[in-house]
């Protein structure tokens, strides 16, 4: 059995996540590796990254190679696509209103990884092996080792799990997750239009969940529609004249004449929550700890704020404390998480609901949203800036509280 050096971290898994959480680790000084087979090329999907995940990626210096080939998103507007007895007044999000000149910049995910892979290629505190990761083997009480197909064994003070929905790592500590499926069939690709987006992204709310058109450059966007089934069937077998036909109507021609310039992707609807998101020395970061539908930009994101996290802890953790450090992760992750998870279900569920007081609730909240500028302004802080929304609306309510005057008695 062949053994190679031990490293500060090893990461599993060449994906997004696994490829931005190898270059996060080398900026720390971490002696890396990754873990990274050879994979099919992206498809045309996009990753809007939003304003915390670019804060992170400038922090570790990748953020002013992405920029160049990303494509910002100032507005986001929301309308309400639906025929249904209530509905929700057209919402406004501007970038401005909170300080930023965007929300987030939206880039074609093969575009990201091809990047992301030039960088690994030069940093040389990273080693890649290119061979499948087969098992986890437990070397010692809490402390474990890669091995990989070819035989070969990779020890490291802590692991990162990358490994996507079916985690082997996940797996082989023992850790369980919950599935679960939607009703619902995402189609994706992207637009050529005849109309300016102004650097606006709109979403339609409709009966059968979303759809989203978000800036990829000029009189360029991306498409995500989420229809039931039969819908996705029908959108399916229409041939691109008819289908970027179809798809003027149903947004109403907001975005002029439209062509099909990507293939269209299919993707089925689900979520998946693992039940621990660390043990031992691993941490699980991405799609091995939480999966949910393409629904507020959230996917990458969260799993940027899982690499932050994992990465920082095993910059502070020594060899001796090292398994005790999944533990650590996954205090310091698991409310992040499950909040964003249980939001992006509530809100694709609320769409789908019939039930007329979940639709009052929801023209309700978005009728607050657009006309109550503190309240959108705290939202939209906490929907790209975890944590500060909340934050500011905390420190707003102390530096106006003043406590009342007693009257002294006689």
């Amino acid at each position: 059995m062949k053994q190679h050096k031990a490293f500060d971290i090893a990461i599993v898994g060449g994906g997004l996540s696994g490829l931005i959480a190898a270059l996060a680790a080398a900026d720390k000084g971490l002696q890396t590796a990754l873990v990274a087979p050879p994979v099919a090329e992206p498809d045309g999907r996009t990753t809007a990254l939003l304003a915390d995940s670019i804060a992170f990626l400038e922090e570790i210096g990748l953020w002013e190679g992405i920029k160049p080939i990303a494509h910002a998103l100032c507005t986001m507007r929301i309308l309400d696509g639906t025929n249904r007895l209530i509905r929700a007044p057209q919402a406004d999000f501007r970038a401005s209103e909170i300080g930023l000149d965007a929300f987030g910049y939206n880039l074609e995910n093969k575009v990201l990884a091809a990047l992301l892979r030039e960088r690994i290629a030069a940093a040389t505190a990273i080693a890649v092996f290119e061979k499948p990761a087969a098992a986890l083997k437990e070397t010692a009480p809490g402390r474990h080792a890669v091995m990989l197909e070819d035989g070969r064994t990779i020890e490291a003070a802590a692991y990162v799990a990358a490994d996507g929905r079916h985690s082997m790592m996940r797996q082989a500590l023992g850790i369980t997750s919950r599935q679960w499926r939607y009703p619902q069939i995402a189609l994706v690709m992207n637009l050529g239009h005849t109309l300016d987006h102004h650097d606006t992204s709109t979403e339609f709310h409709t009966e059968t969940g979303p759809l989203t058109l978000v800036p990829l450059g000029e009189k360029r966007s991306s498409l995500v529609i989420v229809l039931d089934e039969a819908g996705a069937d029908t959108l399916a077998a229409l041939d691109e004249t008819a289908l970027a036909r179809e798809l003027e109507h149903r947004m109403h021609s907001v975005l002029g004449k439209l062509e099909i310039v990507s293939p269209v992707g299919r993707f089925p609807l689900s979520g998946a929550l693992a039940n621990r998101f660390g043990k031992d020395d691993v941490m699980l970061i991405g799609e091995a700890g939480h999966a949910f539908p393409p629904i507020g930009a959230q996917g990458l994101n969260l799993g940027i704020r899982d690499i932050r996290a994992a990465v920082s802890l095993a910059a502070a953790s020594g060899h001796e404390s090292a398994q005790t450090i999944g533990e650590r992760y996954h205090r310091e992750r698991a409310s992040d998480v499950a909040s964003r998870t249980a939001s992006v279900d509530l809100l694709n569920r609320s769409l789908l609901s019939a039930f007329l007081p979940v639709q009052a609730l929801r023209a309700a909240g978005l009728y607050l949203l657009a006309n109550a500028g503190p309240l959108r302004r705290m939202m939209m802080r906490e929907g790209v800036l975890p944590g500060m929304g909340f934050e500011n609306l905390s420190q707003k309510l102390r530096s106006g509280f003043k406590p009342p005057v007693r009257s002294r008695s006689a």
